[in-house]
């Protein structure tokens, strides 16, 4: 093997397979991120379109309900002005009864208008007269005017009628006062929750979503999906409650007390009154079509991804293949087939890099010539086969002398080598070469041709270096090689078998 120290620049720094595998992963990693992000913005845009709907379907259900409780309201307003006209109350009982509660037709699914006085007893029905002896004290829409003068117009609990087998219902009452101001009765009128029932069941909505009409004390007045259990229910103590009160409208995440769903709640108060409609939209239905396209986008992603990877690898492959044959070609041009040291365009190379390299460093660089004795007659009298062996011989007493990572050793052509030593001062390169020289003549290659008997290597030695001035040795290389050539006709016209050094100061050491 030969030894050539070359610069590193960028291109042989980085591993173009490996980069082509690692630009994949980033694009494969960058595709699959923007597409989370996508997926999350269609996450967002879907609860944000169900907010809007769930929001526009309170907003339809909250006008719709304070309609009709306002003309409810209205009726019980005037039959509260009525009862305390003392002419009205003078009329005949059908007159009056006619006058009284025509009011009352306005309202749909309205129940009884009834007239009560102090203690709770009835004294006017809107579906009869006389008026049924029932007495309503223990009411809760009796009680709570009886204990406040300012109740204003109040909205009782779900109740069940007593007197008719109606649905249940709930009581919408206004406080009598006597002229002194006392109390002396209420009006009140009740109202089916079948009304709120028919209106949530008119409501599109998901497979899992829910209406809820609540009063502001928790208490259930209306929902679907309807269970008569949840009726009358109070959820004030439910996390999902809470919400509701902080605001006339707003939206929000929550999860129902009743049957524990996540659901996208949309609220508004019903004005004038203490009720609030709630619409709630499953999560789990506003994000099911979602979930189809994100599946579907998850594994086209994922596809993608693995066909850009795939793509990659089997470029960086080919990639790969390529370079090991470039390789195996550069490694071709650049290694003599006999010797196995460098060829000469390789030589070249080594030469001209590692000469700039001196210079740009300012370190020495020495080079060793290397050349066979007498080896013509070495061929002619052993055959070329015998002489490629003693070439191949030589080739080996070099590489094993010459370790270092920056030496370079090369077919100079014929049977000359050349031994590039950067860093290496005269001194050290004439120690180098001797060694050489010695591992040759050790191997007792026999040559009748020489006058030692047996083959033998001269070897010129020339170094490059800063000089006492800070000049260098040499102008230029060529100059540098010259002087190699003239070290080695030196050794030779000497007598061979030895090593000749171009530095004045280094005596050049003979063979013994």
């Amino acid at each position: 093997m030969f030894h050539l120290a070359r610069g590193k620049g960028f291109r042989t720094r980085i591993n173009p397979p490996a980069l082509i595998v690692a630009t994949s992963i980033v694009l494969a990693v960058a595709i699959a991120g923007l597409g989370a992000v996508a997926l999350m913005q269609m996450r967002r845009d879907a609860i944000e379109h169900a907010s809007q709907a769930s929001s526009n379907l309170a907003l339809t259900l909250e006008r719709s309900i304070t309609r009709n409780l306002q003309i409810y309201e209205l009726s019980i307003h005037g039959v509260t002005d009525a009862v305390q006209d003392p002419q009205i109350m003078a009329l005949t009982p059908s007159v009056r009864q006619r006058l009284l509660f025509d009011w009352s037709m306005n309202a749909e699914d309205m129940g009884s208008l009834l007239v009560t006085d102090a203690h709770g007893d009835l004294v006017l029905d809107s579906r009869i007269w006389p008026p049924r002896p029932v007495n309503v004290a223990d009411r809760d829409y009796f009680q709570a005017h009886l204990k406040s003068p300012t109740a204003g117009v109040f909205v009782s609990q779900p109740f069940q009628p007593r007197m008719t087998a109606d649905n249940k219902s709930i009581g919408i009452s206004r406080r009598l006062s006597a002229p002194d101001g006392s109390f002396a009765g209420i009006v009140v009128g009740t109202l089916r929750l079948n009304y709120f029932r028919k209106l949530f069941d008119g409501m599109i909505l998901g497979p899992r979503g829910s209406l809820t009409l609540v009063h502001t004390d928790g208490t259930i007045v209306m929902r679907r999906p309807y269970e008569d259990a949840s009726i009358g229910r109070n959820i004030s103590s439910s996390p999902s409650f809470a919400p509701l009160l902080k605001g006339e409208n707003g939206t929000f995440l929550g999860t129902a007390a009743l049957d524990g769903m996540e659901r996208l709640y949309s609220f508004r108060r019903v004005p004038g009154f203490p009720l609030i409609v709630v619409v709630g939209l499953s999560v789990d239905d506003v994000l099911a079509p979602w979930r189809a396209r994100a599946w579907l986008s998850a594994a086209l992603i994922a596809a993608m991804d693995v066909l850009v990877i795939a793509l990659s690898v089997l470029l960086s492959l080919q990639w790969r293949r390529r370079m090991d044959i470039e390789r195996h070609l550069r490694l071709m041009v650049d290694t003599d087939g006999l010797t196995g040291l460098g060829s000469r365009r390789a030589l070249d190379d080594a030469a001209d890099l590692e000469w700039r390299r001196a210079r740009r460093h300012n370190q020495s660089l020495s080079l060793l010539m290397v050349d066979v004795d007498h080896f013509k007659q070495f061929n002619d009298r052993y055959g070329h086969l015998a002489g490629d062996d003693a070439l191949a011989s030589v080739a080996r007493c070099i590489q094993q002398t010459i370790r270092r990572p920056g030496d370079f050793a090369g077919r100079y052509g014929g049977e000359e080598f050349a031994i590039l030593l950067p860093s290496t001062e005269a001194a050290g390169a004439v120690a180098v070469a001797e060694t050489i020289r010695a591992a040759v003549q050790a191997m007792q290659i026999p040559n009748a041709g020489s006058t030692f008997g047996e083959l033998t290597i001269s070897i010129g030695a020339v170094t490059d270096t800063t000089d006492a001035s800070g000049g260098r040795t040499f102008a230029d290389l060529r100059a540098f090689l010259r002087a190699a050539d003239e070290a080695l006709y030196q050794s030779k016209r000497t007598g061979r078998n030895r090593v000749a050094s171009a530095d004045a100061t280094v005596t050049a050491i003979m063979a013994i």
